[in-house]
This record gives structure tokens, C-alpha cells and sequence, in this order.
């Protein structure tokens, strides 16, 4: 999970903070050892870091702090703040022309996820009701013409590119009048990439640049390579200009430091998180929503815009009903898994709700982090049931445990642990009616895990 030692340290860290009650500024310099060497671990830039606890020191160690009631909270409040500010404030959106098309250029090195990423940045715009057009630049690593071509299939949008042997200066030009004459609102290059930043590369990306003029040019870069994106970033943007970043594969990288230094270093903001190896993963990135997840607060709003986007009205209405009741099934359990999966990880949703971050230490072996192979081994698990078995776990007794086994090509284990994590689920859902009943379901009624 993404930031998940950074998360911890700085947790532990407040959890410290809190129990001294009335700080000193000797506390506030103790927690700010800490919070460095989380960061510097994070493999968050040394002067980033450096310059990130010497504003929230300065700030920290105000009278104004040091003499409020709850002066642990109020520190906590300036970290989320100074995170916030460290990557970029506020959300930066695409800059939409008045005068379509509008004209997006995607560069990076090679291996960044640069021509995916142009896929996912076509869908997003196709789900906000334009008419987005992928162009094919990319001439020179092999197939990668013929990889556009494979994603704007799969997404409905259409690809322009020229014969084998024309310049990519020429296809950007040509790809311009395509969209005039076919009303293409968003017209999406990419561009080539390099193993290394060389001089021929900057060279023709320059040139596309003064040829089309591209209203945003995003740099692709790959969050995993830590401080080596951040420096990429750095030399783009001194050649090129840079409007934003496209931060890939954050899912994938535990320490996040990537995303903590590029704004500071380069002065660009993160626009794109790409979140996974689906089509629909590239999300807008939110620096407060980021801040909020790392300290342990929690991402609702993101988690309440994923499930919009994804879960059926009627049949939630139908759950919480259910829910109501106490008849929550292994049926419904497996219809709710199957459709929370689509949210990404169970790990990622705990990580979104307040307070919930560590849940996955409280479960012990319980696995959240299930893959497609895991879910169809829970199928099968519950295909093999009996109705009356599905209603209620209790009466699976050990020959029936071995019955179902047997009857769905897999271990008694597994289904001791299926019906393990259907018991903990069943749990946690009692507590959150708890919380429902006492009218305390709104954000008010979640504890923050450090306050």
C-alpha cells in the first residue's frame, strides 16, 4: 500500500505526541527527528525534506501551539497542512481550450506507462463527454504504434497514425487537421521515449512542441523509481516546460516518496495517479485527500466518489436492509466482494476510512488483499454450499467443511479461512450499524486513530 511505512512512522510518531499532554518545545523537536527520518526513509528529497520540518518547527513551537489545550492536535493539524501544501494545495486540472481541440502531449521515458496512460487519459475525458483523439508518435519503439491502436479498440476512441517511415513531427501536424475535420475536442500525443534523457529526444519533442503547440505537456513518470522520477521530472521540465505529471504505478510503490518531492523540486503538479493496471485506474490526484491518507485520516471522499461510480443504488438499498435485519448471507458477501473489488484492494478501501488504516495488523492472516484468482477460489467455495449452508455458517460442521472442499477443488483451510473472514465481515458490520444507530456514521463519528 502506498506510503505505508511513511504512514505508520508518522502515526506512531503523533501517538507519542499526544500522551505528553502539555508539549514543550523539546517534544515538537523529538517529533520532528521523527517525522525527518520517516520522510528521508520514504525516500522523500533530502531538501524537501529538510525545508518541509523547518516550516512546521517554526510553526510548531508557537506560543499559540505550546499553549493550547490539546497542542498534539494542533501539530498533527500543521503536518496535514504543510503535507498539502508539499504536493501542489489544491487539485490541478487539465487546462480545457476555448478553441477546441484541445491538444494534450504525453512524454517520458520508455517503460513509464506513457502509451497507457494515454489510453486512460482518453477514457477520462470520454466519460466527461468529449471526443478525444489518440495520436500515434511513437516511431520508433517497436509495436508501440499497434498498442494505441489495441487500447483505442478496447475504449471506443479513435487512433490516427501514418505509414511506417514518416517523421513524428509530421503525424503531430496531420493528427491536427484529422481532429479539425472529425471534431475531435481532445487530441492526445504520444510521444516518444528513451531509455535515457538524450539530446535527439528533447530534440523532436521540442519540435512537435513549436509544430502543434500543445495546450498541457504531461511528463509519464514512474513512481517506483523514486528520487530517479523526481530527477527526470527536473530535466523535462528545464527543456520542455512542463504543465503537469502523470505519477504511474503509486499502487505499487510503498514509500510514495516520488510524490512527495516532484512539486517541491520541479515546481510541476501531480494532475494523474495511475492506481493500478486497469483502463479506469489513472485518478485525479488530490494533495489534501493524500496528506489526509497518509496521517491516517482517511480518504472518504474519494472512496464515496469510487463507490458512486460503481455499486448499483437498488441493490445497496437491498444490502442495508439485510444489514438491518442481521440476514447478511455468504451470497451477499460474495456479490459485495465481487463489487468492491472494482474499488481496488480492501487495503486501499481501509486505507480511505478514517481510522481503519491498521485494521489489516487487528485481522491477523485474514488475507484483504484478495486477487481475481483468490475470488473465483471463493466462488467455487460458496458454489459448493448448500442454500441452507449459505444462510448460515453455523451448521458447517468439519464433514461438511470437507464436503465442500472436496466439491470445490480446494483445502479445508480455505474454507475455514473463507468462512473466517465472512465471520470478521459480518462483525465489522455490526459495529458500523452500532455507529448508525447512535447516529454517528458521518465523518463525526469515525476517531481519528492518534487524537
Amino acid at each position: 500500500m502506498i506510503f505505508e511505512g511513511l504512514a505508520d512512522r508518522l502515526q506512531e510518531t503523533f501517538k507519542k505526541l499526544r500522551g505528553h499532554g502539555k508539549l514543550t518545545e523539546d517534544d515538537v523537536n523529538d517529533a520532528m527527528r521523527e517525522v525527518r527520518m520517516a520522510l528521508l526513509e520514504a525516500d522523500v528529497n533530502f531538501k524537501v525534506v529538510k525545508n518541509f520540518v523547518a516550516k512546521v518547527k517554526e510553526r510548531a513551537i508557537g506560543q499559540e501551539v505550546l499553549e493550547t489545550l490539546s497542542p498534539a492536535q494542533v501539530v498533527i493539524k500543521i503536518v496535514n497542512e504543510e503535507l498539502t501544501a508539499l504536493m501542489g494545495g489544491t487539485q490541478s486540472r487539465i487546462t480545457i481550450s476555448s478553441k477546441p481541440p484541445t491538444v494534450v502531449m504525453m512524454v517520458g521515458l520508455q517503460g513509464a506507462g506513457k502509451t497507457t496512460s494515454a489510453g486512460k487519459l482518453g477514457l477520462s475525458m470520454k466519460k466527461q463527454g468529449k471526443r478525444p483523439l489518440l495520436v500515434a508518435a511513437d516511431i520508433y519503439r517497436p509495436a508501440a504504434v499497434k498498442q494505441l491502436q489495441v487500447l483505442g479498440e478496447q475504449l471506443d476512441i479513435p487512433v490516427f497514425s501514418m505509414d511506417a517511415g514518416t517523421d513524428a513531427v509530421t503525424i503531430a501536424q496531420k493528427s491536427m487537421e484529422y481532429a479539425n475535420s472529425h471534431a475531435n475536442d481532445i487530441v492526445i500525443i504520444d510521444t516518444a521515449g528513451r531509455l535515457h534523457i538524450n539530446e535527439e529526444l528533447m530534440q523532436e519533442l521540442k519540435s512537435i512542441k513549436q509544430e502543434v503547440r500543445p495546450h498541457e505537456i504531461l511528463l509519464v513518470v514512474d513512481a517506483m523509481t523514486g528520487q530517479d522520477a523526481v530527477n527526470v521530472a527536473e530535466s523535462f521540465n528545464a527543456d520542455l516546460g512542463l504543465d503537469g505529471v502523470i505519477l504511474t504505478k503509486l499502487d505499487g510503490d510503498a514509500r510514495g516518496g516520488a510524490a512527495l518531492s516532484v512539486k517541491a523540486v520541479t515546481g510541476c503538479p501531480i494532475k494523474f495517479v495511475g492506481m493500478g493496471e486497469k483502463l479506469e485506474a489513472l485518478e485525479p490526484f488530490y494533495p489534501d485527500r493524500m496528506a489526509s491518507r497518509i496521517l491516517g485520516m482517511g480518504d472518504v471522499l474519494s472512496l464515496i466518489e469510487k463507490a458512486q461510480s460503481t455499486f448499483d443504488a437498488d441493490e445497496a438499498k437491498k444490502l442495508e436492509k439485510k444489514m438491518r435485519k442481521d440476514e447478511f448471507t455468504l451470497d451477499d458477501f460474495l456479490s459485495q466482494m465481487q463489487q468492491v473489488r472494482k474499488l481496488g484492494s480492501f487495503e486501499q478501501i481501509l486505507g480511505m476510512i478514517p481510522g481503519m488504516g491498521n485494521i489489516k495488523k487487528k485481522l491477523g492472516d485474514v488475507d484483504l488483499d484478495l486477487n481475481g484468482k483468490e475470488i473465483k477460489h471463493i466462488e467455487a467455495i460458496i458454489y459448493a454450499m448448500t442454500p441452507k449452508e449459505r444462510r448460515d455458517v453455523a451448521i458447517i460442521n468439519g464433514s461438511r467443511r470437507k464436503r465442500i472442499a472436496l466439491g470445490s477443488g480446494t483445502r479445508v483451510q480455505d474454507v475455514n479461512k473463507l468462512i473466517k473472514q465472512f465471520s470478521e465481515a459480518k462483525k465489522m458490520m455490526k459495529k458500523m450499524r452500532g455507529l448508525a444507530g447512535k447516529g454517528n456514521m458521518g465523518m463525526g463519528g469515525f476517531k481519528m486513530p492518534f487524537m
